[in-house]
């Protein structure tokens, strides 16, 4: 009788652990992943000439480091903020000689997949009013740590300015759809 119950409880234990185990579930995890865009920095410029010769202020690349995922497109834009101050120096709204003129050139910028086009030629800055940087094609992804573009600036050197040193406010805007 005892080899008998004591069998009974050796079975009993072997099967105790799937007659007690705890009930399972699942779930799903899920994620909506969306377009999105960040500007991380944008550096400063200073623009320099050569003393006694009046060639034109040049300076950058103003380096700009960007996170982007594109579904469709995106973009990166400037706009002059404020004008050049103090008055009596350059001036991007009215400048003091007809065309004279804040220009800037984008260079080349390599997101992880995508495009980034930058913009070409020599382009003229506005007060209040966005022009072009890079426009971002479908599907275009920036690094993990960010992908990085340049401009370089140009600024007429007229004698009318006054002696100085001039600042101006610089709007950098990213978006992505």
């Amino acid at each position: 009788m005892k080899k008998v119950l004591f069998l009974a409880f050796v079975a009993f234990l072997a099967v105790a652990p799937c007659a007690f185990a705890a009930p399972t579930a699942t779930s799903n995890v899920q994620v909506t992943v969306a377009s999105e865009a960040a500007l991380i920095s944008a550096t400063d410029v200073t623009l320099t000439s050569t003393p006694g010769n009046f060639v034109d202020y040049t300076g950058g690349p103003n380096t700009i480091t960007y996170m982007v995922r594109t579904a469709n497109n995106g973009a990166i834009t400037m706009q002059v903020k404020n004008d050049f101050s103090p008055v009596g120096g350059p001036s991007v709204a009215t400048p003091p000689t007809s065309g004279d003129a804040l220009t800037y050139t984008v260079s080349a910028s390599t997101p992880a997949a995508g495009t980034a086009t930058a913009a070409t030629g020599s382009v003229t800055a506005k007060v209040g009013q966005d022009t072009n940087v890079y426009t971002f094609g479908t599907n275009t992804s920036s690094a993990k740590t960010g992908s990085t573009g340049g401009v370089s600036f140009m600024l007429s050197n007229d004698p009318l300015y006054k002696v100085g040193t001039y600042t101006a406010v610089v709007q950098w805007t990213i978006s992505a759809t």
